[in-house]
């Protein structure tokens, strides 16, 4: 783990992110004039590896010659939801083993006195030991030492291959966690044992066991994973060190990204967000709702000003909160694969249940017999046959036709053009939900955001959505369905630090507050001096998560700077307050629960212009024009024209109803928008009303 890597350039670098569907490569080959080659082939669920190794064979460049490949990947994500986690065990203080299955006062279904819930680690492997540190952080009840090497013995012998220790109040003391895991690692087999404290210095002993028991439970699962990709790497010929995307939009070296696995969840649609900001400054539109459509989910998220919004309060389902520093996605099951059915109240439904990488679509040829919303849009002139990418048995748009009017239209009395058009509706109006969520929920008005739409079938539906929901424009990316794998190529290298103090601000040690901030400092410059890709500055934040003495609910408030006084901290807590709230309560107290730092390597700047080869650009839009053909548009088919977007010309102006094709994504402009370009090859349509 500490071997030495040599510091690797960025002449030539691959970013790639694997999909419930496909696995999507970007190479910037910077010997050639930062030429860019792009990849999309089918996700390998059995192992993600071979699908990666797929990708980077389909650019036509050898391993060997790649600098660096950054990596965001699904694997962890994916073993928490099926739950296929390894078996882990946990030591705690004498009388609080049930925390994590307790949970909070919530239940899995708000209405209804039933519901079923599995805890991560079942009961007969958490295990209680005699010790007791107070909020205070003094010590009451001292380590029973044997008691931790009698605990790690049976849990061995139980099969567990990973440990977690979780003690009450340890973010205030954590004398005994250290000890006991010094205990531990004199035993233990392997190095998956994880220490409470370590991953998340906070209060909330539910939240903080749950986030240590996840990341334990995953860190074996990611750790073959990365080794079977650096094998597989190595075998064509790539020696170097690779990067993981965090879930915090940050990357991490992959020998050392299992120690803290848990960050990882959330590592792909994290990438995309951040390439939307990445690409929404370079195009000033510096505020905007990310909408990321992909094969089986549908992933929204608010940038303000450039910045995407980060949350430490993340749940990734029922009784799953994992507390580290995430960027903030909503996520709906609706994809290009949700499969439409309609219910016994004879009412047509949409998703969660998708047909997935297989058997897929049906228009996939793969042996899928359910109607998709891909399908939908195959029926309705949306998508062409000839340009869906892995096929392996073509259907024809008449087959699929007839099975939206067997399964759908058949209990409806929809023919099967109409079925596919309500399944369309439905789709829409289920993700323009997910959007007023994370906008309009949170007290936003959406005419001040753009719409910047990703996926490889999120600029499908985009102006529809927007229309939908009042935004003014839609910003389509260069190579929308690759945005993900773009976003591994601009991250930055980003560690974040919290720790509890839980104190009134009235009654807070500044000297404590500045020791702790300048703490995480130095640990974040000193994690990223030990990456193999050396960044071209470090940039540091602070801020506070605070609230009234009495509240519940948490604000993150930014800090100027590592030494702020008490009067300081009350005024701009109070400043975030109305901001959020529109109300001013300067009588009551302040709290200072949590601090938080983070700090970013800030990697080279990438030209995004050559995403889409000028090369290749027509002198006239009449000669980026492919074909004319009839689409359904609110149940009327309409002549539409279709063109090849790597041959529109940047000064372009196109108006709706129109088709606008590419390897990685079609894109719709319904009747009335109006799209045109900008320098990076971005689209940007202005929505038409209905």
């Amino acid at each position: 783990m500490n071997e030495k890597v040599p510091a690797q350039s960025d002449n030539v670098v691959a970013g790639i992110d694997v999909g419930g569907t496909f696995t999507d490569l970007i190479l910037i080959d910077g010997r050639d004039g930062g030429k860019v080659r792009i990849a999309k082939t089918p996700t390998t669920l059995d192992n993600q590896a071979f699908g990666v190794v797929s990708a980077l064979g389909a650019t036509g460049v050898s391993p060997a010659d790649i600098d660096l490949i950054v990596h965001g990947t699904t694997t962890t994500t994916n073993a928490v939801l099926e739950r296929r986690l390894a078996r882990t065990g946990m030591i705690t203080t004498a009388g609080f083993r049930d925390i994590i299955e307790l949970g909070r006062r919530t239940r899995p279904q708000a209405y209804g006195m039933t519901g079923t819930f599995e805890p991560v680690i079942p009961r007969l492997l958490r295990l209680e030991i005699d010790e007791r540190v107070e909020a205070s952080g003094r010590v009451r009840v001292p380590l029973d030492e044997e008691g931790v090497r009698h605990a790690v013995r049976w849990l061995l012998a139980a099969g567990c291959e990973s440990l977690v220790i979780h003690f009450l109040h340890s973010y205030a003391n954590p004398l005994h966690e250290r000890r006991a895991a010094e205990i531990a690692a004199e035993l233990w087999p392997n190095g998956h044992i994880t220490v409470g404290h370590t991953l998340l210095s906070e209060a909330r002993e539910f939240e903080r066991g749950v986030t240590a028991s996840v990341n334990a439970a995953v860190q074996p699962i990611l750790e073959r994973y990365v080794a079977r990709l650096r094998d597989e790497l190595a075998g064509q010929g790539y020696k170097r060190d690779f990067l993981i995307m965090n879930g915090n939009g940050g990357m991490i070296s992959a020998r050392f990204v299992a120690h803290e696995a848990a960050k990882t969840v959330m590592s792909g649609p994290a990438s995309g967000v951040i390439a939307a900001a990445y690409t929404g400054r370079r195009a000033d539109h510096r505020n905007l709702v990310t909408y990321d459509m992909g094969g089986t989910s549908t992933d929204v998220a608010l940038i303000r000003d450039a910045e995407p919004a980060v949350s430490n309060e993340i749940e990734l389902e029922y009784a799953m909160p994992i507390h580290v520093p995430m960027v903030a996605v909503h996520t709906v099951g609706a994809g290009g694969g949700s499969i439409a059915r309609v219910d016994a109240a004879g009412l047509i439904r949409v998703g969660p249940e998708s047909a997935g990488a297989s058997p897929g679509p049906i228009c996939y040829g793969r042996g899928g017999k359910l109607p998709t919303i891909t399908d939908a849009n195959l029926v309705l002139g949306r998508l062409a046959p000839k340009k869906l990418l892995a096929v392996d048995n073509p259907v024809s748009v008449e087959s699929v036709t007839r099975i939206f009017e067997d399964k759908i239209g058949l209990f409806t009395g929809l023919s099967g053009v109409e079925a596919a058009g309500a399944v369309l509706r439905l789709a829409n109006i289920k993700m323009a939900g997910a959007i007023r969520m994370v906008s309009v929920g949170r007290g936003h008005d959406p005419r001040d955001f753009t719409l910047f739409a990703f996926g490889g079938a999120g600029p499908l539906h985009a102006s529809a959505l927007a229309r939908e929901l009042g935004l003014p424009r839609v910003l389509v990316p260069a190579r929308p369905g690759i945005t993900n794998a773009l976003g591994c190529v601009v991250a930055d290298m980003r560690h974040d630090f919290v720790n509890t103090l839980n104190q009134p601000v009235a009654s807070i040690d500044e000297k404590r507050v500045e020791q702790i901030l300048e703490a995480h400092r130095a640990e974040g410059e000193s994690l990223i001096a030990k990456e193999a890709v050396k960044p071209q500055a470090v940039r540091v934040s602070h801020s506070a998560d605070m609230q009234f003495v009495g509240q519940t609910h948490l604000i993150n408030v930014p800090l100027p700077s590592a030494r702020v006084d008490r009067a300081t901290l009350q005024g701009l807590f109070e400043k975030a307050y109305f901001v959020r709230f529109k109300v001013e309560l300067p009588e009551i107290r302040a709290n200072l629960v949590n601090l938080n730092t983070s700090v970013t390597g800030v990697r080279p700047q990438i030209d995004l212009s050559t995403l889409i080869d000028p090369a290749g650009r027509a002198s006239k839009l009449a000669e980026a024009r492919a074909e004319v053909r009839l689409v359904w548009y609110d149940g009327v088919w309409r002549d539409t024209p279709v063109y090849a977007r790597e041959k529109l010309p940047l000064e372009a102006e196109i108006e709706g109803p129109a088709i606008i094709e590419q390897m990685d994504a079609t894109t719709v402009l319904e009747p009335g928008d109006r799209a045109t370009s900008d320098a990076d090859g971005n689209l940007i349509v202005e929505v038409g009303s209905r």
